[in-house]
């Protein structure tokens, strides 16, 4: 959420012509995570209704750009570019980019508030995927014919609005700087939407306070204050690239431990075990890569903070169990959820 909370100050600042103060699109960032928390508690029937316009809009906008940027492409700009690290820089941005795919699991946090989860979780889930990686492949092969390289890398930030610019001129750069707000807004809203609702399940499975499965104003719950205060403390003291980083490693890790969690219930699932161990090795192994590259190319504060939130995370498990005697407790529920998937 601070990722997509810090890129809407970015394509906000770069809208209205930019400032150097960088206070100004923190205090950005941080305005829209609390206006959006406050989206979360009026009730889940606005988050989903604004999620459907909002999508809609980009929907079409994307369309539209494609096919404005399809009459001025370039397809030789595909050749003779050289530069970049290889195969090893294509897992590099794999590892990168696997943050922009989480809603694919995130979804699986509302499965509570699905008439037939088990029909209705496995096929949004599998459609939002193969939807997003069409939209994706597209609008990039797009972005790299009508853009050189040098200038992506230089308007790394805002390289979409740019493209739109190179398009369809001023107005082509508002309309996708729009989108771009849009994108990341909805970015925020969505997640806030679906950590609330993890949070009330994790509470109520007993791995988190029970307050956290109360209501304190509404619809709000403790994990929506929570999830919005860590998200605004994040957007203040990380740049953006720095986030986008910490976001794809906390995401690797989670996905490969959700996979190597799922082994151990397989059978009542019904999962295939292989394809399970091969997640959560593929995961691993990203993280790894991925570590390693924050390492030796970033500062050091972005790797020492997601080893720290890690291990404070651990920590705090067992503290916070060792001091209620509070276990796990595997509900039903939780295995429906697992088998909607499967059976998907």
């Amino acid at each position: 959420m601070a990722l997509y909370a810090s890129g809407f100050s970015g394509y906000v600042l770069h809208l209205v012509g930019g400032t150097d103060n960088e206070w100004v699109g923190k205090a950005v960032g941080v305005g829209l995570v609390l206006v959006l928390m406050g989206v979360n508690v009026i009730g889940s029937k606005l988050v989903g209704r604004s999620e459907l316009l909002v999508v809609g809009v980009e929907l079409v906008i994307i369309v539209g750009f494609v096919v404005a940027a399809s009459l001025k492409a370039e397809p030789d700009r595909f050749t003779g570019q050289g530069g970049g690290d290889g195969f090893l820089g294509v897992l590099f941005a794999a590892g990168l980019l696997y943050v922009t795919y989480e809603g694919f699991g995130v979804v699986t946090n509302s499965a509570g508030d699905m008439a037939r989860p088990r029909k209705q979780l496995p096929r949004s889930m599998y459609q939002a995927l193969a939807i997003v990686m069409l939209v994706y492949v597209v609008v990039a092969a797009m972005l790299v014919m009508v853009m050189p390289l040098h200038q992506i890398d230089a308007d790394a930030g805002h390289v979409l609005a740019e493209a739109g610019r190179s398009v369809l001129g001023e107005t082509g750069f508002i309309i996708i700087s729009v989108a771009a707000l849009l994108a990341t807004a909805s970015g925020v809203n969505a997640t806030l939407y679906g950590d609330a609702n993890l949070a009330f399940t994790v509470a109520k499975e007993g791995e988190l306070p029970a307050d956290f499965a109360r209501g304190i104003w509404r619809s709000g719950t403790w994990g929506l204050i929570g999830a919005g205060v860590l998200t605004c403390a994040f957007v203040v003291f990380f740049p953006l690239s720095s986030v986008g980083q910490m976001a794809s490693l906390a995401f690797l890790i989670v996905y490969g431990m959700v996979s190597a969690g799922h082994l151990r219930v397989h059978r009542e699932t019904g999962a295939h075990p292989a394809i399970l161990i091969v997640a959560v090795l593929l995961n691993l192994a990203l993280f790894a890569l991925l570590l390693y590259y924050s390492i030796t190319s970033s500062p050091a504060s972005t790797w020492i903070t997601l080893i720290a939130v890690l291990v404070l995370s651990f920590a705090a498990e067992a503290g916070y169990r060792r001091i209620t005697g509070r276990h796990l407790r595997i509900s039903q529920a939780s295995l429906d959820a697992e088998a909607a998937v499967t059976d998907g």
